[in-house]
C-alpha cells in the first residue's frame, strides 16, 4: 500500500488500509471547532479491491466522489450501485456500507468537514446525509477537489478558510450539475457521456462540432440538445474550454508564439485563436503571456 501524505495533522482512526494508494490531507483531526464550516480532511483514494466500508455512525459531514470504478453503496439501508460521477453525502446517524466490484475498484474523492452551518448547507441543496445524485459534468466536481487537495496539502495561514470556502463551491457546482432521478439510466444521457468523453480525450485535435458528431454517430443538432439537457454549457463552449486550457499551459513555456500554440490547437487563423482565448480568461495570450 503506498499512501501520500501531504499534511503533518494527526491521522484519523476512521480512514480504511484497504487502499493502494491515497493523496490525503488533514486540517482537524479532531473536529472541534466553533467556526461556521470547517474542513477536517479530504483527499483522494484508490481502493482496493478488497476495500469495504461498514459503519453505523459517523463524527463529520462527509461527501464523496466516485472518478472511476464501480461499487455498490448502502446508507440508511438504500441500497444503490456506484459508478463515475457518482455523489453522495453521510454523517452523524447516518449507517454506511462501501464495497467494490473487484474487477473494477473504485477511485474517489471524498472530503469530511463539520461546523454549526454545515447540516443546513447540505440540505439546502439537497446533499444531506444519506444523498446519493448522479452529476452530468464530472470534471467540474473534480476540478474542485483537485483545488481542495492542493490546498489542504500546501499548510499557510488561510489554508483552513479558504478550504472552506472550496468545499461551499463544491457543494454548488454538484448542486448545479445534478441530474433529476433516474436520468443518467436513459440512453440520451449515456450517449451524452460518450460524446463529452471524445471531446475532452480529442480535445487537442478536434476542429468543428461536426467532428464530435461524426465520431459519435449523432446529428450535430441532437449533440446540441444533449449538452442542453445535461450540462450547463454547449459542446462548443466546452471544446474551447479544453483548448483554452491547453493553450494557456504552453503559453507560460518560455519562448512560446501565440501563432505557433494556435496551430498547435487547430486554429489557422491566430486572430480567432485570440479571441476565443480572450473570450474563456478576459484577456488576450499576449496579454496572459505577460501576466504569468
Amino acid at each position: 500500500m503506498a499512501q501520500k501524505i501531504r499534511n503533518t495533522g494527526r491521522v484519523p482512526k476512521f480512514f480504511s488500509n484497504q487502499v493502494l494508494e491515497a493523496n490525503r490531507f488533514y486540517l482537524d483531526a479532531t473536529g472541534r471547532t466553533s467556526r461556521r464550516l470547517a474542513v477536517v480532511c479530504g483527499g483522494c483514494e484508490h481502493c482496493g479491491p478488497d476495500y469495504r466500508i461498514d459503519r453505523k455512525d459517523f463524527p463529520f459531514h462527509s461527501i464523496e466522489f466516485v472518478a472511476r470504478g464501480k461499487g455498490t453503496l448502502t446508507l440508511g439501508g438504500r441500497t444503490t450501485p456506484l459508478f463515475p460521477g457518482r455523489v453522495f453525502s453521510y454523517g452523524p446517524g447516518v449507517a454506511q456500507r462501501i464495497e467494490m466490484d473487484k474487477d473494477d475498484p473504485l477511485v474517489k474523492y471524498f472530503v469530511d468537514f463539520t461546523g454549526r452551518s454545515a447540516a443546513k448547507l447540505l440540505e439546502a441543496h439537497a446533499l444531506a446525509p444519506g444523498a446519493v445524485v448522479q452529476v452530468a459534468s464530472p470534471d467540474t466536481v473534480l476540478r474542485v477537489f483537485d483545488d481542495l487537495i492542493a490546498n489542504g496539502a500546501g499548510g499557510g495561514r488561510y489554508g483552513p478558510p479558504i478550504a472552506a470556502t472550496l468545499v461551499e463551491l463544491l457543494i454548488l457546482k454538484i448542486a448545479e450539475s445534478a441530474l433529476v432521478e433516474d436520468a443518467y439510466r436513459t440512453a440520451a444521457f449515456a450517449t451524452y457521456q460518450t460524446c463529452r468523453e471524445y471531446i475532452r480525450d480529442h480535445s487537442l485535435t478536434l476542429r468543428t462540432l461536426e467532428q464530435v458528431a461524426d465520431a459519435c454517430h449523432v446529428d450535430e443538432a441532437y449533440l446540441c440538445r444533449l449538452f442542453a439537457r445535461f450540462d450547463n454549457q454547449s459542446p462548443y463552449q466546452y471544446l474551447m474550454q479544453l483548448k483554452m486550457g491547453a493553450a494557456a499551459q504552453r503559453l507560460q513555456q518560455e519562448g512560446t508564439l501565440v501563432k505557433q500554440v494556435a496551430y498547435e490547437l487547430g486554429f489557422s487563423d491566430p486572430f480567432h485563436f485570440s479571441r476565443a482565448f480572450k473570450k474563456v480568461f478576459g484577456l488576450s495570450p499576449a496579454a496572459f503571456r505577460k501576466l504569468r
